[in-house]
């Protein structure tokens, strides 16, 4: 799957396009500076939260940890399991299935920030979503790259 991140400047429309395009209600788009991941957009997600991800430490949570790792981190049902990586507030999204990947440079190695998407029903990503999101966050990674 392929988004056109280069006619639209705006990652409001961005993250809206991926929403659409993985049936999910929710959805986050950080950029990295230094240790942390700055909130650039975030779509679904209750604003008492807002300050509480708007910037997050490598490490911390679903998009921390996916940074972190430089790898996609998952969650089926967020509610009911945490895992390793989810905050307690994480579940006052009503997010269940969730799914961040990191946004990498052109060069595969920077991590410039994480897409992260969730859905209000619980749900297995499967290799295939985790693919095609990664590769999103790859164009995502070539507009900033390119900025």
């Amino acid at each position: 799957m392929s988004l056109d991140f280069q006619t639209s400047p705006d990652p409001a429309a961005w993250l809206d396009d991926v929403l659409a395009a993985f049936n999910c209600q929710t959805g986050t788009l950080h950029k990295a500076d230094g240790g942390f991941l700055d909130l650039v957009v975030a779509k679904g997600v209750p604003d008492f939260l807002l300050p509480k991800i708007s910037r997050i430490p490598f490490g911390k949570g679903i998009a921390g940890a996916a940074a972190e790792r430089r790898e996609p981190v998952e969650l089926c049902n967020l509610q009911e399991d945490l895992g390793d990586v989810a905050r307690p507030d994480a579940r006052q999204t009503q997010v269940s299935g969730s799914l961040a990947v990191p946004v990498f440079a052109p060069d595969g190695e920077r991590v410039l920030g994480t897409l992260g998407v969730g859905m209000h029903a619980p749900h297995d990503f499967s290799a295939d979503e985790k693919a095609r999101l990664a590769a999103i966050a790859t164009q995502v990674g070539a507009v900033w790259s390119a900025n």
